[in-house]
């Protein structure tokens, strides 16, 4: 098992800058603990979640980290030019020294559909195209690489520079879509499982997955994450935080910024979205409360999947809290979570 951290660059209070650099800290921070994965979100129109260019904020990672890999969970792929996308990826695996992982999402906020000119309906097989095409223009070798798609079309493709890695490890986000883990089995690509996929669906995807590509998906798994002594208190305060999460995303699909936009439009957008951001369900799948509790659920992933990475989401509402988090994971969690030791 890996560990990783997911950030989404939230802003409860203060102003962007100091959003911002909160996260980067905490970045650094998870990777001098030699966390596995750094995971960033890409949120457009969003006044919570400020990651709405997630290659400027990895360029900027690259330079303040060591260790950890890194990566987008994932590029929203409809929107994206593929050969720009590639170009963008090869650089960033440069200037990680070969830290690169890639990860594609389709989006489903209904403000994303509407400024970037994108249908509900185009939305799944734009990503498929874009992701396609990247994959193509980053290890297609000796050649120029040409694609034919329905929205993107290329020929004679060259891209400069190449990335220093052979093969950059490369990852499809689902809601455990049966449609997109078949793609992603086909392609040999991971899965990103969202913060509200129960652990009985993660398996299901696994097994399905493994029955089309013959072995088991690395997954990147994400989860709400908060630990304090008493399992009460970490319940009590993880709870408003899911909650406020659950509404801010929410509100940015459905056109908060907007009044005046007709929403019918994007009615089955909004449903999707309201339909993915469940606040109880991202508590019940969390990692939440003391630590023999948060142990427990672990091993119970462990047993449950192979090849996953746990990207945890800490639930505090300012840098100090998020950092107590991760120390508290560091200390009393992590240690207890691998193969040869026994909760004590």
């Amino acid at each position: 098992m890996k560990w990783g951290i997911f950030c989404l660059f939230e802003r409860f209070n203060g102003d962007t800058r100091d959003a911002i650099e909160n996260q980067l800290k905490l970045i650094e921070l998870a990777d001098a603990m030699h966390f596995d994965e750094i995971w960033l979100g890409e949120h457009h129109f969003n006044d919570f979640s400020i990651c709405p260019s997630p290659s400027l904020l990895l360029a900027y990672i690259a330079a303040r980290t060591k260790h950890a890999r890194l990566g987008v969970a994932g590029f929203l792929a409809p929107f994206y030019d593929a050969i720009r996308l590639a170009e963008e990826v090869a650089m960033l695996d440069i200037l990680s020294h070969g830290r690169m992982n890639l990860g594609f999402a389709k989006g489903a906020f209904a403000p994303d559909s509407k400024h970037f000119n994108v249908t509900k309906e185009q939305l799944r097989p734009r990503m498929r195209e874009c992701a396609d095409a990247v994959t193509q223009l980053l290890h297609v070798k000796g050649r120029p690489v040409g694609y034919e798609g329905a929205y993107m079309n290329f020929a004679e493709v060259d891209i400069e520079p190449k990335p220093l890695q052979e093969k950059i490890p490369t990852y499809i986000a689902t809601f455990a879509s049966d449609e997109t883990i078949m793609y992603a089995a086909q392609k040999g690509f991971g899965l990103m499982l969202s913060q509200g996929v129960d652990l009985e669906e993660c398996v299901r995807v696994s097994d399905l997955y493994e029955s089309f590509a013959g072995i088991k998906p690395e997954i990147v798994l994400l989860r709400t994450f908060y630990v304090a002594e008493c399992h009460a208190s970490a319940c009590v305060n993880a709870r408003p935080m899911i909650d406020h999460f659950a509404k801010s995303m929410r509100a940015a699909s459905a056109f908060n910024k907007s009044p005046y936009f007709n929403r019918r439009h994007y009615e089955k957008l909004i449903a999707e979205r309201n339909t993915f951001f469940d606040g109880e369900k991202f508590f019940e799948c969390g990692i939440i409360g003391d630590n023999k509790a948060c142990i427990k659920k672990i091993k119970t992933i462990q047993k449950a999947l192979c090849n996953v990475t746990i990207a945890l989401k800490p639930l505090g509402a300012d840098l100090f809290e998020n950092v107590d988090l991760l120390r508290k994971f560091n200390e009393t969690v992590r240690p207890y979570c691998e193969v040869t030791k026994e909760v004590v």
